[in-house]
């Protein structure tokens, strides 16, 4: 059976392929040849990717960075798509489903979205929810440095508290919009945000959501 994670793989390879590689993406400083070697290191160089989140391995995550980079690109978009080794955690249906299902779905839209003809995809309410259940167990992590309390909102009511603190700002929208704006992704993000409205600009010009 596929996985959401497995789709949003492929949807992300055949985008990576269309665009070439030096189309802009979302990723400050990155076009889709980083983006794509970005995708791959992550997978396949354990020894590397802890550099996105340990500032001790970030000059070796660099240099393994730049070693990909460097690769034809045709060469990352194939193990883009073929995806990790056997050997690799994220080779287990599991593991690939909780750990990607969001990573290609932002970077699926990282790459989308810098278009200037860009329009928004139709997500299926399974897709949704699968979103929004992952969200939920990510929101005070991705939210831990907003310079403002904030509130996840869905159109049905469900809700999930991304920081406490005040004032407060509620961001209403669907999953997949939500989960974009609390990635750091709050310029192309399609959410309604209510609260104070010095409180709401400090929040949507803020580079401290996400990691």
């Amino acid at each position: 059976m596929s996985t959401h994670a497995k789709r949003e793989r492929l949807l992300l390879a055949d985008l990576l392929e269309a665009s070439g590689p030096d189309a802009p993406t979302l990723c400050e400083g990155w076009n889709t040849r980083d983006l794509a070697a970005h995708v791959v290191v992550r997978e396949r160089r354990p020894d590397a990717a802890g550099g996105i989140l340990v500032k001790q391995l970030a000059s070796r995550l660099e240099r393994v960075m730049a070693e990909f980079t460097s690769k034809p690109y045709d060469e990352l978009i194939r193990l883009v798509r073929t995806g990790p080794p056997r050997f690799s955690p994220f080779s287990l249906k599991q593991i690939d489903e909780a750990s990607n299902t969001i990573e290609f779905y932002v970077h699926t839209e990282d790459v989308r979205r810098a278009q200037p003809d860009w329009t928004p995809r139709e997500l299926d309410p399974v897709f949704q929810d699968a979103l929004w259940s992952r969200m939920e167990r990510t929101a005070r992590l991705m939210g831990r440095s907003a310079p403002t309390g904030l509130v996840l909102r869905r159109p049905n009511g469900q809700t999930a508290v991304a920081h406490r603190g005040t004032p407060v700002v509620t961001a209403t929208g669907e999953p997949s919009e939500l989960l974009l704006f609390l990635y750091g992704r709050q310029q192309v993000a399609d959410v309604e945000l209510d609260g104070e409205k010095d409180a709401i600009t400090k929040l949507h010009e803020t580079k401290q959501l996400g990691i």
